[in-house]
């Protein structure tokens, strides 16, 4: 670019002990650009922003980070910050007790007569909040904000600041499809005003809407920077993973057999004495099939899949048969051994002990299966079990005795979904099991659903992508406001459609 580059990084290598985070990478950023940095979990995206940020400070590395053609040797966050760059994490640095206005000039607060001046501050605040283009009240505290609006808090903050680099990692990661599109539109308005932006993202359609050149780090190199405007999807995908994915979502069709799961007529309140959410919901999955569900957030769909596994609410009318057999009143244990398995949406909440390690996890749900007549467990045997189960996820990690915590997301994600292998279930509820997790974990996981369907049993999968939904499923249902509407059979329907069904249009359609 003709334009002095506003930030570069020259051969950057960076250890940690024995391990080579990274090697030799090369980067620029342009003013006013928008540059993303691709990549899987791993490859080193997260080092390289650290190492912009200060957190990992000069000296522990080798290699040049100049900013705005000067040396940088950034000793402190502070000193990235003086710098001009502000670094936003996906784990938001916020005080939830406090105001909007608060947090904005937490370091920086008016003083007068030795004492903070609050009438300044929340007139600073709202200052910045109207140069930062951000609707917020600079009076509410910022627990009683949604994840989207703390988000614009941290933006806010490095634009009062003057901030000439943002860095926003996974920025959209908890965000609703509404809070995506406006922060988007926000990064697009920064960008014109010639701020640059190193935005980081697992998904492929926001970097293409919004960046104007990508690079792509793998196993700790700098692979290949991309004009944005002149490359594809699978393009950046094939230097992700270093080779060619001919198909992202790789269905392997299975002759459907008999229905393992059928849901009749369903009604089902939250508390006892509400009216039902969840209205008139009926369908069935057979043996060797992906049904999948859809919707915008706060359809229905996690509460769909808990109620079929015991964990939310009441049923007022309607019947749940898993295999024949009626289910109600059972708990999550009693389904696990009936044949039904859930993995959730929130991993590390619902899913995984984080101080634990990979071993522990995985005959976690059925630990009868490892345990002796006298009540111990057999060791032998559970590690037998145990080895098999890590293998054939392909689990990255250095043995079982790895702490979860310290995985990336799809290999956590991997052993939720051991975790849930190992109960031998006939019909496995997946809800989002692809977020937040990078596009080769991504086709493993789909190709551990083909493993499934092929050995016969039924799977039902919850996806907010619909290329995802379209790709992977037999049929698809979509559910708007508790109700359903479907089946769709992929080949026949568009993403539009499914899109306009997840806003209730295709009901008004059929009610017409």
């Amino acid at each position: 670019m003709s334009e002095q580059p506003r930030l570069t990084t020259r051969a950057l290598h960076k250890r940690f002990g024995g391990v080579i985070a990274l090697k030799g990478v090369d980067f620029e950023l342009a003013p006013g650009e928008v540059h993303a940095l691709c990549g899987e979990n791993g490859a080193g995206k997260s080092t390289l922003i650290k190492l912009l940020g200060g957190i990992h400070p000069f000296g522990g590395y080798e290699g040049e980070i100049t900013v705005e053609g000067k040396r940088a040797e950034f000793k402190t966050p502070g000193d990235a910050d003086a710098a001009g760059i502000a670094v936003i994490f996906q784990e938001l640095a916020l005080i939830p007790e406090m105001t909007v206005a608060e947090n904005l000039l937490l370091a920086h607060a008016p003083i007068r007569g030795g004492l903070i001046d609050w009438n300044a501050v929340y007139q600073r605040a709202r200052e910045i909040l109207n140069e930062a283009e951000i609707d917020l009240d600079p009076t509410a505290t910022v627990e009683s904000l949604g994840i989207g609006q703390r988000q614009l808090v941290e933006i806010a903050k490095a634009i009062g600041k003057k901030s000439k680099v943002l860095i926003l990692d996974e920025p959209t990661a908890a965000l609703t499809d509404q809070e995506v599109k406006a922060l988007l539109a926000l990064v697009k308005r920064y960008k014109a005003a010639g701020i640059s932006c190193i935005y980081i993202s697992h998904k492929l359609d926001e970097v293409f809407a919004v960046s104007d050149r990508i690079t792509v780090l793998r196993d700790g190199s700098s692979i290949i920077t991309l004009d944005a405007s002149k490359t594809r999807e699978s393009e950046v995908i094939k230097h992700m993973v270093g080779r060619d994915i001919e198909d992202l979502f790789p269905r392997r069709k299975s002759e459907p057999g008999k229905p393992l799961l059928r849901v009749k007529d369903l009604y089902v309140a939250k508390k006892s004495g509400e009216q039902p959410f969840l209205q008139n919901i009926d369908f069935e999955v057979r043996a060797g099939e992906v049904l999948g569900i859809g919707g915008l957030m706060g359809a229905g769909r996690t509460e769909l899949l808990m109620h079929m596994f015991g964990v939310w609410g009441v049923r007022h009318s309607g019947s749940v048969e898993l295999d024949g057999e009626q289910v109600k009143g059972q708990t999550p244990q009693q389904l696990l051994d009936k044949g039904m398995a859930l993995v959730s949406e929130d991993r590390k909440r619902h899913g995984l002990i984080l101080s634990a390690s990979i071993g522990f996890h995985l005959t976690l749900s059925k630990l009868a299966s490892v345990t002796q007549s006298n009540g111990l467990i057999n060791d032998a045997l559970e590690h037998n079990i145990e080895e098999k189960l890590f293998k054939s996820l392909r689990i990255k990690a250095r043995d079982l005795e790895t702490v979860v915590g310290t995985l990336s997301g799809g290999n956590q994600q991997k052993v939720v979904l051991g975790k849930a292998l190992h109960t031998g279930p006939k019909v496995l509820l997946l809800d989002e099991p692809t977020r937040g997790i990078d596009v080769g974990a991504k086709i493993e996981v789909y190709e551990l659903i083909n493993r499934m369907t092929a050995e016969g049993k039924a799977v039902i999968l919850v996806s907010s992508e619909l290329p995802e939904l379209l790709g992977m499923s037999d049929r698809i249902y979509i559910l708007h406001e508790g109700k359903a509407s479907g089946p769709f059979k992929p080949s026949e329907v568009t993403q539009e459609r499914l899109l306009a069904a997840a806003m209730g249009k295709e009901r008004e359609k059929q009610a017409s």
